[in-house]
């Protein structure tokens, strides 16, 4: 059997948040600019974690409403994202704001190591968010349902399919 959904949550989420922390703490180790706008980093921090709360619950509860059921033999293989694209994902998109911030232009003086520190210490937040509420929320639709939920073929980074077993059925 494939993964069941609560499992990939608990494993992607773990490892996003993971790399987020050893991110945001190897910036603030090394770079005095990721401790600059300490306060602006803070309510951006907490803007990002409250919307993938919010925004993630809601797009749970849709897909696990729109859950078709499936026999075993039709969920695919259910490979989580592969854990070695997590750090090159939070490390390409922290190391994209100090390139910004080189290259001048509009706006290039809001770019630079404190909004990489803002990137990673978002990826933590999401990542905790994934593990924790995400998983919970479909481990409580599962208890209530007696039915496991596997991401389904056709899930696409965000746009999560999922398909249904009876508890029975694994």
């Amino acid at each position: 059997m494939p993964p069941t959904y609560r499992e990939r949550l608990r494993l992607e989420g773990a490892w996003l948040a993971a790399c987020g922390a050893a991110g945001s703490a190897l910036l603030l180790a090394t770079t005095d600019e990721s401790r600059r706008w300490p306060l602006s980093t803070v309510a951006q921090c907490a803007a990002a974690g409250g919307l993938a709360v919010v925004l993630g619950r809601r797009g749970t509860k849709r897909a696990i409403e729109q859950a078709e059921d499936r026999s075993p033999d039709e969920l695919g293989s259910g490979e989580p994202t592969p854990l070695w694209m997590h750090p090159l994902i939070v490390g390409g998109l922290a190391a994209l704001f100090p390139v910004l911030r080189e290259a001048g232009g509009p706006g290039s003086e809001l770019a630079g190591w404190d909004a990489s520190l803002r990137v990673t210490a978002g990826c933590a937040l999401v990542g905790l968010t994934q593990a924790l509420v995400l998983e919970r929320q479909v481990a409580a639709a599962e208890e209530s349902s007696g039915r496991v939920f596997y991401r389904y073929r056709g899930s696409r980074g965000a746009s999560t399919v999922l398909a249904a077993l009876p508890a029975d059925a694994r």
